[in-house]
Formats: structure tokens, C-alpha cells, sequence
């Protein structure tokens, strides 16, 4: 059954040469990639899936991407077998229709059950009063009020110019964060925690540290940072501050030290103002949790900031902070950067260290997980990943000038069509497509339109690669499938047991670690069933996706050979992947297929999060840039991918556009 989506491109006339004969006679379309890549120009899209269905490879290329000048297919050159040869492929092909047809009403019918369940979910959750939320209850508007200090909308680059320079002190810089948080947090409930006291306190020793007469050479040196304010997600530690991950069990729970990435901002310079909000164990794309209650988004306080590192999201675009840190194994850096219209950077796996948040990652998953910087401005991506990196940083290429003509641009609309994620909105599709006019406008290159077929599987390889083997060949689970049959049910259960490295099924000749072990941290064992009946009537200390999660984990029945194949399938779109983009290439692609959605409504959309997800398996760094407000005053945005080690790419094209597309934008701005 063909899906409509891939019929035609959203938007545009349809491709050139985009049909081919039912006959299979080749003329008029170029032979597909390797991996099953096709440029606009490509072959009739059902024709590679049925193709797939019976055990085929589209046709070849070497390069993996079609290019519209190969040879023809079953024409009269280059065809092997004649007569008899496309007679034996017009059997295959009309018996793996039949196959692929077969499967995709399976899959429909799967995810119309899904769907259905969550949205039964949603109506519950409408009939229930909201999570607690921090500070007095009063009537909120619609968005926080724009900032009305200039020193907030500096970045953090000129903010430590100004300060090395002498024309500003960093107490007056602190106190005017300080009064914003004040202003707005009531609001958008982003800081959980504060230390304005012992900040203050710092910014007067960096005032002492300045008025001694140090060069402005010397201290960009020894404090690239010097006098910054930063925010912190909770789950990490910072030495003072709580460190609960969203768990009330936790709740008495305070950091005795620094996580490696804080201690080394703080060695920089910059000045903690507190933590921020994040989702129960940051298994969850919306930041809510029984401990601190529900983020608000600054746009639009009826409106998720995403998960996990949805408190950085809203901080930083409040103009609470200019700069924090994120984590993210599945997009918790670039959802919430999305949703809220700044800058996040996911970085190259293990070039920034992980340790020193809870829950940490574990085995093959800390090759998922990756810390990196939020900030409002795209010129402070650059200096926080090289102090986040420290000795790290040497691995990237960031010394490297980068001549923006030279680059090799590539786009895909949306991932295919996958039946589990929500289609792309139209204004998102809109703003991608200035993006690709602005590029071809300015700098005179050609943006290489794509069509990565095995995108269409994000979910299922991202699930399937989190639950494969660990870095000592051990494999986690009972059965150790995870991939596309159950996790494509329960994305909580492998959100969280990828995100913690569990092994809820056991591993052969160990007990294995639960879930409901792990939400029972510091407190009595729990017992999800009892968990859900308390959290029918309000009385339980979890939130609904967490419960789910502890009731399932026992629900699955795996199988090696589905997971096997999706491994394969990840392993093979990773090394297209690398082959399409080479040392000189940027991919564009959407940042997640709606804007940002109300409250509660991720549990309707549970797998949206697949099209940052797969990035993080595929182990190539990305930075999601804001694009404006579109039609409801709502973030817009873009994710640029690069190559391994090419992070040096990303942040100059989203420097780039952040001139042209104005980047940040105030919120509450009339």
C-alpha cells in the first residue's frame, strides 16, 4: 500500500523523471542508491518497498545516493538476463506487494490501536486536575512579558567582553537574572532550585578579580566564561543543589560535588544561577514530575517545553540564563530547543563526558548519550563545547575555518512516512523550504534533495540499537530483541530502560535490574498496578508515563531475529549516512514533526521523538537552529547534521542562518 506522503514532495511540482513504467523497463528514472538513497530524481517509491518486501535491494549504486545519471534498469544496455530476468522480477515483485501490503495494514491497524489508547489516556488526563505547580496560584497570561533589561539580550560572548573590558560589573549582570527569574518563574516554573545568594556572591569575587588589573588577553585565556550566568538540568550534579532527576523518592537528595561538564564551566568562569526542571528519571519528552510539578513553555504557558532537558528550554528562552546544559540520548537537547526557539547542540558521542547526572548511562547506551550546551545565541554554542569538551575538544574541528560555499547541502522533508509519527506540519515543511531558497539565493549552491528510505524505521532502529549488546558483548534482556515489536508499543519502556541501561527481562546468570527498582530509589519498593489505582484518585508520587513503564516492562516477548535486522538496518543507514554527508556535508531535517504541542498531548504522540532519536544512535552531531514564530506565535526550527567530528559544520551554518532568520525571538513581543 503506498502512503500517500511519499506520493509527491509537501510542497513543489513532483519530481522529474518519478514514475517508472510497470513493466520495470528502467526508462525515465535513475537506479537507487546503495542504501536505498534516492535524490528528488529517484524511482517510484512503492517500487523500492516492494522490492524490500521480497528480500531485494533497490538498484545499486555504489555511492548510496541516486544521481539521475546511471543507467537504466532493464533497458536495452546493461541488462543482464533479458526477457527472462524481468519476467522472474515481475513475479517477485507482484508476490512481495501482496507481502508488503500485508504489512503495512498490520502496521496501520497497529497504530490506530495505539492511538486510540492514547487518546483514551488524554481524555483521562483532562478530567484530572494539573500537577502542582511552584509558587502562589494565580491567573497566568497567555506568555511571559518580553525582558526589559539590555543586559539580557547579550550573549554570553559579549557579555564576557564587557566584562573583561570593565564597562559593566558582573554583580549587575547577576542581579539582573536574578530579578528575571524572580519576574517570570512563577509563570513558566523552569528554576526548581536557586543559589542567587552564593551567586552574588561569586559575581562580587569576579568584580574583585577584575578591579586587580589582570590583561583582558590572559583572563579570555583562563576564563573564556568569566562571569557568565549559567543554568543547569537538575539531573546533573551541582554542588549545593538538589538532585532528584524529577524522583520523589530523591527529594532529600543533594549534590556533594560537580558533574565534570559543571565543574568545568565553573572553572571557566561562569556563575550557576540554579537548576531546572526536568522530566521523572528524564524518561519522558515533557518536563513534569510529582517532586516540582510542570515546565510551561514562555511562548505559550498552555504548551509543552519538551523533555528532558525541558527547564533548560524554557530558561533560556524566557531570558532567564543565556547559557545551560543538557543531556540527550533520544533529542532531550534538541525537542526542548525546538519547543522553545533557542539553540542546542548534540555533539559527536564521547567527545563530552556523561558522568555525573542520574540516571547515567550504561554498556552500549554511553555511546548514545550525550551531553552538550543550550544557549540563546548560536555564537556561545562554540565556546561552551570547548570548555564542556576540555581535553575532548581536540577530537572536532572547530579551529577549522569553514568556507559556507564549499559545503555540500542536502534536505529531506520528513522521514518517509512512518506510520507511528505524526506527519510534518505544513508551516515546518514552509520554513525548511525558505531555508533551502535562502541557501541557493545567498551562496550560489545547490541544495541535493533526498529521499534516506530507511528513516522511515527511526523508531524501530533506534529502539532495537539502545537494547543491542553493551560494550562487553553482553546482551540486555531476556530475549534481547527490544526493536520493532513491543518497544513500538511502549517507547516509555525503551526511553528509560535505554536511558538508564537496565536490564529489566535479566541477563543470563544475573538478576536483572527493574524499573520499578530504580522508582523506588531511596524509598520503598513500588508496585505499579497499586501505583495506577493511587494515581486514579491523585494520590500517587508518579507521573503516569512512569507508572506505565514499571506496568509493562514485564509485558514483552521478544525475538532476536526482528532485532538482528533493525541492527543491520541501523548499521547500514549509518554508513550511508557517513557516505552522504563525507568531511564537507549538511543534512536539513525537520526537528520534530509538530510544533510545540499542549500539555499532555505527548502521550497521543508518543514516537515524535524518533526524528531526533535516530541522530543520537547514528552517533553524528546535531544542532538544532530556530527559524521565527510561525502562525500561532510558536517556535519553528531546523536540525543540521554533519558527518562524525564535523560538529565544526553545524555551528557555522546555524551561526549563518541565525543572521538571516533572526534566530531567538523575545517572547511575549507584540
Amino acid at each position: 500500500m503506498r502512503d500517500r506522503r511519499w506520493a509527491r514532495p509537501p510542497f513543489g511540482p513532483p519530481p522529474r523523471t518519478a514514475l517508472r513504467s510497470r513493466g520495470g523497463s528502467g526508462r525515465g528514472g535513475p537506479r537507487a542508491g546503495r542504501g536505498g538513497t534516492s535524490t528528488g530524481t529517484g524511482p517510484r517509491r512503492d517500487e523500492h518497498r516492494h522490492r524490500a518486501a521480497a528480500g531485494r535491494a533497490p538498484a545499486q549504486g555504489r555511492g548510496g545516493t541516486s544521481t539521475g545519471t546511471g543507467p537504466r534498469r532493464g533497458g536495452r544496455h546493461g541488462n543482464e538476463g533479458g526477457a527472462t530476468r524481468r519476467r522472474h522480477f515481475r513475479a517477485r515483485r507482484g508476490a512481495a506487494r501482496s507481502a508488503a501490503m500485508a504489512l503495512s495494514r498490520a502496521e496501520r491497524c497497529l497504530a490506530l490501536l495505539l492511538r486510540l489508547l492514547s487518546r483514551a489516556c488524554l481524555a483521562l488526563l483532562a478530567l484530572l486536575p494539573p500537577p502542582p505547580r511552584a509558587g502562589p496560584a494565580r491567573a497566568a497570561p497567555r506568555a511571559v512579558p518580553p525582558p526589559r533589561h539590555a543586559l539580557l539580550l547579550l550573549s554570553a560572548r559579549r557579555l564576557a567582553e564587557l566584562l573583561r573590558a570593565r564597562q559593566v560589573t558582573c554583580i549587575e549582570v547577576v542581579e539582573a537574572y536574578v530579578e528575571r527569574i524572580k519576574e517570570v518563574n512563577p509563570l513558566i516554573n523552569a528554576v526548581v532550585k536557586d543559589r542567587f545568594e552564593e551567586a552574588l556572591q561569586e559575581a562580587r569575587q569576579v568584580d574583585k578579580l577584575l578591579s586587580e588589573g589582570p590583561s583582558d588577553d590572559c583572563l579570555e585565556e583562563k576564563f573564556p566564561l568569566l562571569g557568565v550566568p549559567v543554568t543547569v538540568k537538575e539531573a546533573f550534579s551541582l554542588y549545593g543543589m538538589p538532585n532528584t532527576s524529577g524522583l520523589v523518592n530523591r527529594c532529600n537528595v543533594i549534590a556533594t560535588s560537580d558533574a565534570t561538564v559543571v565543574s568545568r564551566l565553573k572553572q571557566a568562569g561562569a556563575i550557576p544561577l540554579g537548576v531546572t526542571n526536568c522530566s521523572e528519571l528524564c524518561m519522558w519528552y515533557e518536563s513534569s514530575n510529582r517532586v516540582y510539578g510542570r515546565t510551561n513553555n514562555p511562548y505559550d504557558l498552555q504548551r509543552i517545553v519538551g523533555g528532558s532537558s525541558g527547564g533548560e528550554g524554557s530558561v533560556l528562552a524566557a531570558a532567564c540564563s543565556v547559557i545551560g546544559v543538557g543531556s540527550d540520548i533520544g533529542g532531550s537537547i534538541r525537542m526542548p530547543a525546538f519547543f522553545n526557539g533557542v539553540f542546542g547542540h548534540k555533539p559527536t558521542t564521547g567527545v563530552v563526558p556523561n558522568d555525573g547526572q542520574f540516571p547515567n548511562a550504561h554498556g552500549v547506551r554511553t555511546s548514545y548519550l550525550c551531553t552538550g550546551p543550550m544557549c540563546r545565541y548560536a555564537e556561545d554554542l562554540e565556546p561552551v563545547l570547548r570548555v564542556m569538551a576540555g581535553p575532548g575538544v581536540s577530537k572536532l574541528k572547530l579551529n577549522e575555518k569553514v568556507s559556507l560555499e564549499k559545503i555540500k547541502f542536502h534536505c529531506m522533508d520528513h522521514d518517509g512516512g512512518s506510520i507511528f509519527v505524526s506527519p510534518v506540519d505544513k508551516e515546518i515543511l514552509q520554513a525548511q523550504k525558505k531555508v533551502v531558497e535562502y541557501l541557493e539565493s545567498d551562496l550560489g549552491v545547490q541544495v541535493q534533495r533526498v529521499a534516506i528510505h530507511k528513516m522511515k524505521y527511526s523508531f524501530q532502529i533506534w529502539s532495537a540499537m539502545m537494547s543491542s549488546k553493551d560494550s562487553e558483548g553482553q546482551v540486555f534482556g531476556k530475549s534481547a530483541n527490544q526493536g520493532a515489536s513491543y518497544l513500538a508499543l511502549c517507547p516509555m519502556l525503551c526511553l528509560l530502560t535505554c536511558r538508564l541501561g537496565l536490564t529489566p527481562f535479566g541477563m543470563p546468570g544475573q538478576e536483572a535490574q527493574r524499573f520499578t527498582d530504580l522508582l523506588g530509589d531511596h524509598g520503598k519498593p513500588v508496585w505499579p498496578l497499586w501505583e495506577l489505582m493511587k494515581w486514579l484518585v491523585g494520590m500517587s508520587s508518579h507521573t503516569l508515563p512512569a507508572i506505565a513503564l514499571g506496568l509493562t516492562e514485564k509485558l514483552v516477548n521478544l525475538n532476536l531475529s526482528g532485532k538482528a535486522k533493525l541492527v543491520s538496518m541501523g548499521k547500514s543507514l549509518q554508513e550511508e549516512m557517513e557516505a552522504l554527508l563525507g568531511p564537507d556535508g549538511v543534512l536539513l531535517y525537520p526537528s520534530h514533526p509538530t510544533i510545540a504541542p499542549k500539555h499532555n498531548s505527548p502521550i497521543c504522540m508518543p514516537f515524535n521523538f524518533a526524528y531526533t532519536a535516530i541522530f543520537n544512535v547514528l552517533g553524528l552531531p546535531v544542532t538544532q537552529c530556530p527559524l521565527g514564530l510561525g502562525s500561532e506565535g510558536l517556535p519553528l526550527g531546523i536540525q543540521l547534521v554533519a558527518a562524525a567530528y564535523n560538529d565544526h559544520l553545524t555551528l557555522a551554518v546555524a551561526r549563518y542562518l541565525e543572521k538571516a532568520f533572526g534566530g531567538w525571538v523575545l517572547p511575549g513581543k507584540v
